[in-house]
C-alpha cells in the first residue's frame, strides 16, 4: 500500500472522522463503523485531505484534467482544497466548481454554478466524501452535463465502503456502470481493516479482535461483489 494511503487512513482516526463501534446509517443498516467528513474542521485538516485527494486524483487520473467539481455542500470545500493542493503538488492549475442548491438570480456570477464556468471540451473529475447510494451523483450528473459538452472522466471519493448499494456491487461499481466514468477512493474499507488491525494510533489500538469480528460480520451480510 503506498505511503500516502497509510497516512491517510491514520489521518482519518487522528481527525475523528473514521470511528468504529456500533453506528446506525441513513438506510437502517447497522454498521460497525462510521465515517463523517464533517468533522475536517480546521485549516490544517483541510490542508492535508486536499493534499491526499490530490495524490490519488494523480494516481488514478493524472494530469488530464480542467475542473474538479464539488457538488454542494460537502463537495465545496473538498473542491477548493484540492485544487489549490493539486497547484502546489504537480504544478497544474485546476480550476473548481460547484452547484448552488438554489441559482442566483442577480450580480456577475448568477447562475447555478459556484467558482468556475465549464466549457466546452473541459475534461471533468467529480469529488465527494464518500457515497454509499449514487444520490448525489444522480441530481448532479445532468447539471454538470447540461452547462457545455464536457467529458466526465471519473469519481474520486475519500472511503470506498465497499458495501452492497442498490444491487449486489457498491455504490461506486454501480455509478461506473450506470454513467460509463471511472470511480475511484484513496482507499477501500479493506485497505483500512488490514491496516489498523492490531495497530494503535494515539496510543490505542483503533480494531481490535472484537471490532475485526464485527467488520467481518457486517461484510458478510452487506458486502458488495468485487
Amino acid at each position: 500500500m503506498e505511503a500516502y494511503k497509510q497516512e491517510f487512513i491514520e489521518f482519518m482516526v487522528e481527525c475523528g472522522v473514521l470511528k468504529f463501534g456500533e453506528f446506525t446509517l441513513k438506510s437502517g443498516r447497522k454498521s460497525p463503523f462510521f465515517m463523517n467528513a464533517g468533522e475536517y474542521v480546521t485549516g490544517y485538516q483541510l490542508a492535508k485531505l486536499g493534499e491526499y485527494y490530490a495524490k490519488a486524483i494523480h494516481d488514478n487520473y493524472g494530469d488530464d484534467l480542467d475542473v474538479l467539481f464539488g457538488p454542494a455542500y460537502k463537495g465545496i470545500p473538498l473542491s477548493v482544497a484540492t485544487v489549490m493542493a493539486y497547484s502546489k503538488l504537480y504544478g497544474k492549475e485546476i480550476r473548481y466548481c460547484s452547484n448552488r442548491k438554489e441559482e442566483k438570480d442577480h450580480g456577475a456570477d448568477k447562475g447555478g454554478l459556484l467558482g468556475s464556468k465549464l466549457k466546452d471540451g473541459d475534461k471533468v473529475v467529480i469529488i465527494e466524501d464518500v457515497t454509499t447510494s449514487g444520490k448525489s451523483i444522480e441530481e448532479t450528473f445532468p447539471i454538470i452535463t447540461s452547462q457545455a459538452n464536457i467529458e466526465v472522466k471519473g469519481l474520486i471519493v475519500s472511503l470506498n465502503r465497499m458495501e452492497k448499494g442498490k444491487g449486489e456491487k457498491c455504490a461506486l461499481d454501480e455509478i461506473k456502470d450506470l454513467y460509463g466514468f471511472d470511480t475511484a477512493a484513496i482507499v477501500n474499507m479493506e485497505e483500512v481493516t488490514e491496516y489498523l488491525y492490531n495497530k494503535e494510533v494515539q496510543g490505542k489500538v483503533v480494531i481490535n479482535g472484537d471490532i475485526k469480528k464485527a467488520l467481518e460480520e457486517y461484510f458478510a451480510i452487506y458486502g458488495a461483489t468485487k
